[in-house]
This record gives C-alpha cells, sequence and structure tokens, in this order.
C-alpha cells in the first residue's frame, strides 16, 4: 500500500481541502485560515496566513500555475467559530471571494495573506445575492467545492472554474434539494483580481457567472464540501456531509455526468454506484473526501483523512483508485 502523505499539525481548524502540481512535485492544504504549501513526500515549504474568514476547497490551475480557493466571510455561526478559534473580536462583512494564491512565492513560515503580496481575490457577487436573499435563497449558505474542468457537454477542451455553494440543511423547504455550481471563464479575470483588505472589502468581480447550474441530489449539510474534475471518468465528484431528509438515501458522494449538457441549467448525476428509484439519485457512502479530493486524471486519487493529534489539526493524505461500486478504495 502507498504510504500516506502526513500534513503536519495546524492549530484548531481542520482540513478544508487539498490540491496538487505532481509536475512540480507540490502539494498544498487549506486549514481554514492559512494555505500550506509541501512537497509529496510531506516536508513542508511554508505557509500562508493572517485569513479571518472560511478558507475552504482549493484547486490548482494548470494554465496559471496558481491555487484557488473558496474564501467567505459571515456573521453566522461558522464565521463567528473561526474569528473565536483566532482570538479576534473583529466585526467583518458578509462576502465571498476566489482567493487566488500565487503559489510559486511561498518559500517560508507565515507569511501574511495581505501584506506579503501571495494573494489576490475575486468578489463573487451572485453568491452575495443568494446569500442575503430572504431565507437564504437555494438555501445558499456561502461556497465551498471548487475545481478547474470542461464545460459538462463541451467538446473544445476549455477549462472553466467551478464553484459549489454551501447550502444549510433544512427539512422544512424543497427549494434546497439542488446542488449550486456557478461556473467562471478565469480568462477574463485580470481586471478584477485585486488585493485583499479584511478591514475594507473590495467589490470587484464579474456581475454574474458565465453559467449557473444545479445538480439535484436531495438537500445536503452545508452542501459540496469538495469538488473536483476527474479526466478518467469525465465526471465531478461532488464530497458532501449527508443531509437529513428521509426521503433521500443521503449519500456522501456524487457524481455529475460531464458528457452530458445541462438542460435548463440541471446537469445529470453519472449512472454509477447506488441508485435510489424513489428520488432517481446516483450515488455512494464512501465517508472520506469532504477534506479534501485530488483526482490524477489517470483513475489514481489522493483523498484526505482529517485527524487530530496533541499538537492540533492535521490530516493523513490516502492513495485511492477510483471503484465504480465503491466509490474509492486504498491503492495497493
Amino acid at each position: 500500500m502507498k504510504q500516506p502523505i502526513l500534513t503536519g499539525s495546524w492549530g484548531k481548524c481542520h482540513i478544508q481541502g487539498i490540491a496538487a502540481d505532481p509536475e512540480k512535485g507540490y502539494i498544498y492544504y487549506s486549514f481554514t485560515t492559512k494555505l500550506v504549501k509541501a512537497r509529496m513526500d510531506g516536508t513542508i515549504v511554508g505557509c500562508v496566513d493572517g485569513l479571518m474568514g472560511h478558507l475552504g476547497c482549493i484547486a490548482f490551475n494548470r494554465q496559471d500555475g496558481r491555487v484557488y480557493g473558496s474564501l467567505e466571510y459571515k456573521n453566522d455561526s461558522i464565521g463567528k467559530g473561526i474569528l473565536k478559534s483566532l482570538g479576534s473580536d473583529a466585526a467583518l462583512e458578509d462576502a465571498f471571494y476566489m482567493a487566488i494564491f500565487d503559489v510559486d512565492r511561498i518559500d517560508r513560515m507565515d507569511m501574511d495573506a495581505e501584506k506579503d503580496g501571495i494573494m489576490t481575490s475575486v468578489y463573487l457577487r451572485e453568491v452575495v445575492e443568494d446569500y442575503n436573499a430572504p431565507g437564504h435563497r437555494f438555501g445558499c449558505s456561502g461556497i465551498d467545492g471548487t475545481t478547474f474542468g470542461p464545460m459538462p457537454g463541451a467538446s473544445d477542451g476549455k477549462q472553466y472554474l467551478f464553484v459549489a455553494y454551501g447550502i444549510y440543511s433544512d427539512v422544512t423547504r424543497e427549494d434546497n434539494d439542488c446542488q449550486v455550481l456557478l461556473c467562471y471563464d478565469t480568462a477574463d479575470w485580470a481586471g478584477f483580481e485585486s488585493p485583499l483588505s479584511q478591514r475594507s472589502m473590495h467589490k470587484n468581480g464579474p456581475a454574474a457567472p458565465k453559467e449557473k447550474l444545479f445538480v439535484y441530489t436531495g438537500n445536503t449539510t452545508y452542501g459540496v464540501q469538495n469538488l473536483e474534475y476527474d479526466a478518467a471518468q469525465n465526471a465531478y465528484f461532488m464530497a458532501v456531509y449527508p443531509g437529513k431528509k428521509p426521503q433521500f438515501p443521503n449519500y456522501y458522494l456524487f457524481a455529475v455526468d460531464a458528457a452530458k449538457a445541462p438542460e435548463k441549467g440541471r446537469l445529470s448525476l453519472k449512472k454509477m454506484g447506488n441508485y435510489h428509484e424513489a428520488s432517481n439519485t446516483y450515488g455512494w457512502n464512501f465517508k472520506y473526501g469532504s477534506t479534501g479530493l485530488y483526482s490524477y486524471g489517470n483513475g489514481d486519487w489522493l483523498i484526505s483523512h482529517n485527524a487530530v493529534s496533541q499538537s492540533g489539526q492535521c490530516g493523513i493524505i490516502h492513495t485511492y483508485v477510483f471503484d465504480e461500486k465503491y466509490g474509492f478504495i486504498l491503492k495497493d
């Protein structure tokens, strides 16, 4: 069995996502308020700190060599919990961004996200509008899952950034039974990227996403935690915390069929894994992935297992192979 990658221990906030650049030999971890850069053997190279919001799922963009991550600031229980863990009494406005890290410049510990010129950000207006709408439109609690991949149904090879909503768990409503994916063309973002001042939030970003897509899965608890495109299956994998509605199977893992174009904004689930006839949904009860998914594109995956040491929160990154029946199995 392949040896796992150990992330090291990073305080009170658990691992949120992983990304990798196998060509250069680096792996990246999001630990909620910091980004960590390591070699593929686990040797730490450096980290970016100073964030007071929630840095979630991260993705490596092969086209520009940077790491993109969902970054949210909000005054709900999650946002207040993060500030408490930091010992901060800051009053931050609700805002949602894509954070973009120039990871080639990460070469030491405790680099500052605001002061060291490592990170820019793009404001996601669509998320803010849905989050602030009465009742949080579509159950929007912000953003988390993010990945790069093709437009479903397209064959031109163009890569887009996909960002998934976090969605509040609520068994009393029906408008929260879809996962929501926003699609952006980051080639248009040069004029939007701005340094982030957490004391004076900018609003530089696109007026709307290129596409807003919906995937019927049944309500989940906080939406898509990790989103990852896999070229081997031509699918977008979504790792979630299961929902609580009894009329759904409440799977941990779903896969969107990227070979099929959306119909009226709706995407199709890949017909693999377990099938629940009553809800017409497919998925798996694979319990890992919500804290980190990375696809090599050849059937091999890196998947994070959350852990806690005496020194704080950490992660153990195992190598898996895709399995149609079980979702993933450990690689021998």
